[in-house]
């Protein structure tokens, strides 16, 4: 995909907007400007996600955006050919960020924006993500957008935290019920569930 431009103009309290497609090099600017969100660095974490989506996908369309020549926003975008067994092509919207001086100011508006045009270009009708329920500004920011629920619910499995439960569930048994069958084709067998396991044999 060849690096598209769009300028988005508001009015007297909106900033003049540029949005490009995200390169390599704006690397050390996305890290800067996720720690004037979250007080913190994040180098290796945005490393790796630059990396899968600008290289993995084959569809180039993460953007950034600039104002006046400053870094103002960013989003990490991924297309994926078919999803939890789905054959359809989705976008992913991994990460978005807004520089806090600029909210408010369209910046996040024109992003969107130039994703769906990018998007829509390739063929792509879909663009989903996930947002955390404690952050309401995000969720009201993507509200606003368009986004709606999805028909699927999101889940999450602690593993440590099921692999102690499992290990400290009480020993129960399990028993076939008895049926005419039973002489014919079937063993009734009885198995000894607990900590460790049955006996050998």
């Amino acid at each position: 995909m060849d690096d598209l431009r769009s300028t988005e103009v508001g009015s007297a309290e909106f900033e003049t907007v540029d949005v490009r497609m995200l390169h390599p090099r704006d690397l050390e600017a996305v890290i800067r400007l996720d720690s004037k969100i979250l007080g913190r660095r994040r180098d290796e974490f945005f490393k790796v996600k630059l990396e899968q989506a600008l290289a993995d996908t084959g569809i180039q369309v993460s953007l950034a955006a600039e104002s006046e020549g400053a870094f103002v926003g960013f989003c990490l975008c991924r297309v994926y050919y078919g999803e939890f067994g789905s054959m359809e092509k989705v976008a992913v919207l991994d990460t978005f960020g807004v520089h806090p001086d600029f909210r408010g100011k369209g910046v996040g508006k024109a992003i969107l924006r130039q994703l769906r045009t990018n998007l829509l270009g390739v063929g792509i009708g879909h663009l989903e993500t996930e947002v955390n329920w404690k952050d309401t500004d995000l969720l009201a920011f993507f509200q606003h957008a368009g986004f709606q629920p999805a028909p699927r619910i999101a889940l999450d499995l602690d593993l440590e935290a099921a692999r102690r439960h499992e290990e400290t569930a009480s020993p129960c048994l399990l028993y076939t019920s008895p049926s005419p069958r039973d002489l014919i084709a079937h063993l009734v067998c009885r198995l000894l569930l607990e900590k460790g396991g049955g006996g050998g044999g």
